[in-house]
This record gives C-alpha cells, sequence and structure tokens, in this order.
C-alpha cells in the first residue's frame, strides 16, 4: 500500500475543524492531547502550543487543521488499531482545555482500521 493510500490515524468533522480555527485565532497555535485518564483526561484536550509540552512517552498521530495532535503512548497501544475522529459537541470543555467556556467541546470517536488499513497506516511518531 503506498503513502497516498494510507489512513490518517487522526481526522476531524468540519465541526471540529471550525472550532479548532476559532481557538487558533483567539490563542495563537495549538495542540491537543490526549491522554487515558479519567474526567477531563479522557476527552481531547486543547492546549497554546508553548503551554503543553508533549513528553517522551507521547506519540504524534497527526494533525487536525494544523494542530498537532499526541496521544499517551498507552493510549496509543489501546487505540494502534483505529482512527480516532475528532468532533465538536455541546457541552463544558475540560477543565485546562482551551474549548472550555465556549459553550462546546471536543469528543472523540473512534472507528476500527479494515484489514487492508491495517496493513500500512500512518506511522504515528514519538514526539
Amino acid at each position: 500500500m503506498n503513502t497516498a493510500n494510507q489512513p490518517q490515524r487522526v481526522t476531524a468533522t468540519p465541526a471540529a475543524l471550525d472550532l479548532i480555527a476559532r481557538l487558533g485565532r483567539e490563542h495563537g497555535p495549538i495542540l491537543f492531547h490526549q491522554s487515558g485518564g479519567c474526567c477531563d483526561g479522557s476527552a481531547p484536550m486543547c492546549y497554546p502550543r508553548g503551554e503543553f509540552l508533549a513528553g517522551d512517552n507521547d506519540v504524534k498521530l497527526g494533525e487536525i487543521g494544523g494542530a498537532p495532535f499526541y496521544i499517551g503512548a498507552a493510549q496509543f497501544e489501546y487505540w494502534k488499531h483505529t482512527q480516532l475522529i475528532i468532533d465538536v459537541v455541546p457541552g463544558q470543555g475540560g477543565m485546562f482545555s482551551l474549548d472550555n467556556g465556549t459553550g462546546l467541546r471536543f469528543l472523540m470517536r473512534s472507528r476500527l482500521f479494515s484489514d487492508e488499513e491495517l496493513v500500512a497506516p500512518d506511522p504515528a511518531s514519538p514526539r
């Protein structure tokens, strides 16, 4: 399978892309981090790029709306067979996430890669 046919590990809906653009205009360059914690940690968290440092145990899945998207290594092991789809729904964002206060929050949906896609999914890279 060539690179052009490799699926993206993380994508975003049009609504999510709109909110990403809005947050970028308001806060400058942003990034996402998906941890495996409870409560806020189970939602994709959005931060100003200079205020969150990806660690050695984070994996970069790709970019959505120009924003890098990282996931904790332990979570990556759990989700490596899936494509993450970042969406937006009404609600309160995570306590420290930039979507907090917008009346919207980011939500992660997923789908399993097909057998063909699993042969050569986009390589996730360490930070």
